[in-house]
């Protein structure tokens, strides 16, 4: 994820942190300094905030090492002002692995509050929750109603949040996955509209998650119905086939005519017949400012490139597409330049494809 930086790497997992994380610790130290108008008090409350978002971690690797399990890796887990992100290689096919990858999360925090429960109950040091407030009572009994918050919070059953894959992987065991999907999506919206509806009212906040909510529910409707639509095509089917390529020793300036003359943005470079490098739009633009446009196009190219076999599928093609800065894929067969791909042609198919089969319903 663009803007952030890597802090750690645990379980063979790369541990990030967002600039934006900055923002909130600023705003919690400056809400303590205001309370208690001294460093101290700001280092309670920077403090809290750390062991609160190592909670958020280890909740995440719940879901990551869950995950693992059946096989499935992790990328990164990244930390954000609003909690932290596992990107998982792809999502459980099974509904039970699914729901424990789910689970697997909130029972994280779960634990962490019976731990300190149990601490806090040994060392005589429980307090009634009713006197605990958001910078006063002990750090220790805060942190332990905070996980049972961020437990109940991520269970709500409703995309994005983890309660939302729950209610799928529970629906998806009686009904299609993409049907599962969408009335998982729909039970989401539909607490998002009722989120909204009592925040008006009462605290602001709650229009703020509404709109996270519905948004999250929505984006992943459309990603289950896209996927469900590129299984089992293969890549032939939506592939560019009238494109140009460039030769590694030809200079940069050749690349400039083929960029204004065309719509193509990514250019295959090819060393004889073998593709070698993908040149895009913006690997141009820097190295024009770089080296000039007297420059071969070996000096500008990316070398590091994943290709698709002429018999992939457009949904594996589609899952490399999104993962990739280069926006264009080089299709082979035989070791042969065949064609591009790109997200576009992949919509472009998608809609005509659709189309013809409404055509094709009308007409019976």
């Amino acid at each position: 994820m663009k803007w952030s930086l890597k802090i750690a790497r645990v379980a063979g997992i790369d541990i990030q942190i967002h600039a934006t994380f900055l923002l909130i610790l600023g705003w919690v130290a400056f809400s303590y300094y205001l309370v208690g108008r001294s460093l101290n008090a700001v280092a309670v409350g920077v403090g809290f905030l750390l062991a609160l978002f190592l909670c958020v971690v280890l909740h995440e690797l719940g879901h990551a090492l869950a995950a693992r399990r059946f096989g499935i890796q992790t990328k990164d887990i990244t930390l954000l002002p609003i909690g932290g992100v596992a990107r998982l290689e792809r999502m459980p096919e099974k509904p039970m692995q699914e729901l424990w990858v789910a689970l697997a999360g909130p029972l994280v925090n779960v634990v962490i509050s019976a731990v300190l429960f149990i601490g806090l109950l040994l060392t005589g040091t429980l307090q009634p929750i009713g006197s605990l407030s958001m910078t006063g009572g002990p750090f220790l009994e805060r942190l332990m109603v905070v996980n049972l918050f961020l437990a109940g919070f991520n269970l709500i059953p409703a995309f994005p949040m983890d309660g939302g894959r729950v209610v799928r992987a529970l629906l998806a065991t009686r009904l299609p996955y993409t049907q599962a999907t969408q009335a998982a999506a729909t039970l989401g919206q539909a607490l998002a509209f009722v989120f909204g509806f009592i925040g008006l009212f009462t605290n602001p906040f709650l229009v703020f998650i509404a709109f996270f909510v519905y948004i999250g529910a929505a984006q992943e409707a459309s990603m289950v119905q896209m996927k469900s639509a590129l299984s089992g095509i293969p890549v032939s089917q939506a592939m560019v086939t009238d494109f140009r390529t460039l030769q590694e020793g030809e200079p940069l300036s050749r690349a400039i005519e083929l960029l204004m003359s065309s719509t193509q943005q990514d250019f295959p470079v090819l060393s004889g017949d073998r593709v070698v490098g993908i040149l895009t739009r913006k690997s141009l633009v820097d190295a024009l400012q770089r080296l000039g446009q007297n420059a071969p196009v070996s000096a500008a190219m990316d070398c590091k490139f994943e290709s698709a076999h002429i018999n992939d599928m457009l949904e594996e093609v589609s899952r490399k597409l999104q993962e990739r800065e280069c926006h264009t894929l080089p299709v082979v067969a035989d070791g042969q330049l065949v064609g591009l791909v790109t997200m576009e042609n992949i919509g472009e198919f998608l809609m005509i494809r659709s189309a013809l089969e409404k055509r094709a319903a009308a007409a019976r």
